[in-house]
C-alpha cells in the first residue's frame, strides 16, 4: 500500500510543480481548495462505484462518516443509479 500512497503522492507534487510553472510568477490563492475540489470528484465517484453504490460501505472505505459522503454527494451534483 506505501508503494501506492508514494506513487499518489509524486503525481499530486509532478502536477503542482507544473501548475506553478504555468503561473510564471503570477500570484495565486485558494490552492489548497482548488486541488480538493479537483480530485475529491472523481475519487467519490469511483469509490461509489468500486462500492456498487452502497454509501454505507463507500463511507467506510473513504474513512469519512456516511453523512458527509451524503453531503458531499449532493455538493459535486454525483447521481445514484
Amino acid at each position: 500500500m506505501s508503494e501506492q500512497e508514494s506513487e499518489l503522492a509524486q503525481c499530486v507534487r509532478r502536477l503542482a510543480t507544473e501548475f506553478f510553472a504555468r503561473l510564471e510568477g503570477e500570484k495565486c490563492t485558494g490552492v489548497h481548495e482548488l486541488l480538493i475540489n479537483t480530485v475529491e470528484k472523481p475519487l467519490l465517484e469511483v469509490v461509489l462505484n468500486h462500492t456498487q453504490g452502497n454509501q454505507t460501505l463507500a463511507a467506510q472505505v473513504l474513512g469519512i462518516n456516511r453523512n458527509t459522503l451524503r453531503k458531499k454527494i449532493q455538493q459535486y451534483g454525483l447521481v445514484q443509479e
